[in-house]
């Protein structure tokens, strides 16, 4: 079973919520900090909310910020995100060798399917598996157990792509092989990705066959 992260692992998106923190944070005359990434980088957007309206010692609700950010975040996952290199070929390869394959991601649900519709990615997916409705964030191994008892695998026999180094560390917790993927986003994990994963990737071009 092949377990792949969406945003900054399938798609190039990270960059969409960096802009959209610092655009929400500039708004209240707030920096963008290495804290505040800290806080909101690993976790659901819910979540997310709660740790931003605490942070900052904001009024609003935590629905009034999760609808500034959507507002924010506009239509880009419907116009504008692009496929990162590699993975449309990577993700055809696998079907040919008759893997299973899910989506298990800590995206908006609707951010997600409309981004895995437009660029032609939903039909290679028997299943997507949300953080925000299983109410877990991704560097908790459990979120992990509940996605192989959902499929009806075992740990084992799971390969999880990700370029969240927490999320890679809950994937090995829970006793899952781990593909650390390469994003900007996350750049300044890199060599503890590369010490913790079962394989690092630049880009999924290096795992197609010749």
């Amino acid at each position: 079973m092949l377990i792949f992260d969406m945003d900054g692992t399938l798609i190039d998106s990270n960059g969409i919520w960096r802009d959209v923190d610092i655009a929400f944070l500039e708004k209240r005359g707030l920096p963008y900090t290495h804290a505040y990434y800290e806080g909101v980088a690993h976790t659901t957007f819910p979540l997310a909310a709660v740790f931003t309206k605490e942070f900052c010692h904001l009024s609003e609700s935590v629905e009034e910020i999760m609808a500034e950010w959507m507002e924010l975040a506009g239509n880009v996952y419907a116009e504008k995100v692009p496929v990162k290199p590699g993975v449309l070929a990577y993700l055809e390869q696998c079907r040919r060798q008759g893997e299973r394959m899910v989506v298990l991601t800590s995206s908006v649900p609707v951010h997600c399917r409309t981004a895995l519709e437009h660029l032609g990615l939903r039909p290679y997916f028997e299943r997507l598996i949300f953080a925000q409705e299983l109410q877990m964030e991704k560097k908790n191994p459990a979120i992990f157990h509940k996605a192989a008892q959902l499929l009806g695998v075992k740990e084992s026999d799971c390969t999880v792509y990700d370029d969240s180094l927490a999320a890679c560390r809950g994937a090995k917790e829970a006793g899952m092989q781990v593909v650390g993927v390469y994003d900007d986003y996350f750049a300044q994990c890199k060599p503890e990705m590369q010490q913790l994963c079962d394989r690092f990737i630049l880009s999924f071009e290096e795992l197609l066959e010749p």
